[in-house]
């Protein structure tokens, strides 16, 4: 009997996940364990329609491994549009390494994948489920919760600003919000904000803006804070086909750039940030100019 994919139940296993081949979508499961990145394991599993995969790779990876990785149409996965492209390699939940000695087995599956998509270009909808809810994170400034329809913070003592504090705890119903912006907590100025519908892009730094909590070190990780973003995106969308997300935040005044570069300096001599770190923020800043 020929082996092919429109057979329910066959399974590739990697490292840190399994992937199941149905006649319309790619079930993932993710491993629990030590090893596992935590992202991994706070998403459990995720069905990705074929609808929702623009392509199909599979390279060389390192230490006698082959990865086989399927590219996301844009617009499709709640996750990776929150996400805006911070995700480092190895929390890509797209990516399944292999054993070397899987090459064949994984590129047959590859060529597979392959023949049997249909779309490309921007998905006018999301495909991938979201995160389910309800979900909550610890960020340095407050305690960030969402229900499925209403996005609270309440504030820390210990470490939100005074104008968090004068303009007290928010709640924020998706309904009159239009867009997230994750910064990842693995980056300097590490944020969660939410764009109002009413206000529009917000030029105040994240530790003064009432609909932004800022991350830290233990604070806001990414398997907490992402999943978070998305489900928040999803919801927004879900109320309102139109969604502003941005990675970048707003474009702000040159002389305020021009301050933030002079203290990033201060810290980056003072051996406060990295010199990847100073190199990769301070391209972000000129950025927004």
């Amino acid at each position: 009997m020929p082996h092919t994919m429109s057979r329910m139940g066959d399974v590739l296993a990697g490292f840190h996940a399994a992937w199941e081949f149905e006649s319309d979508s790619v079930l993932i499961r993710y491993e629990r364990g030590i090893r596992t990145p935590k992202l991994f394991q706070a998403l459990g599993e995720r069905r990705v329609p074929l609808d929702a995969i623009a392509g199909v790779t599979l390279t060389r990876g390192r230490r006698g491994t082959v990865v086989l990785r399927v590219e996301p149409r844009p617009g499709a996965d709640p996750l990776m549009e929150a996400a805006a492209g911070q995700l480092k390699e190895s929390g890509d939940p797209y990516r399944l390494v292999l054993p070397a000695e899987r090459e064949v087995l994984a590129e047959y599956y590859a060529d597979e994948l392959k023949s049997l998509l249909r779309e490309s270009g921007p998905a006018e909808r999301f495909l991938v489920e979201p995160p389910k809810g309800p979900l909550s994170f610890k960020a340095y400034d407050g305690k960030a919760t969402f229900d499925g329809r209403t996005v609270n913070f309440r504030w820390f003592w210990t470490g939100a600003s005074s104008a968090k504090w004068k303009a007290g705890d928010q709640t924020f119903p998706v309904g009159e919000l239009s867009g997230v912006e994750w910064r990842s907590p693995e980056v300097f100025e590490g944020h969660l904000r939410l764009v109002r519908r009413d206000a529009g892009a917000s030029a105040a730094q994240a530790d003064q803006d009432p609909a932004a909590v800022v991350f830290g070190l233990g604070y806001g990780p990414v398997h907490e804070s992402l999943p978070f973003a998305a489900a928040v995106l999803a919801a927004v969308r879900a109320s309102s086909p139109v969604v502003a997300v941005s990675a970048a935040g707003p474009r702000r005044d040159p002389a305020d750039i021009a301050e933030r570069i002079r203290h990033l300096g201060e810290l980056h001599q003072a051996g406060l940030v990295t010199d990847e770190e100073f190199s990769v923020k301070k391209a972000e800043l000129l950025a927004e100019l």
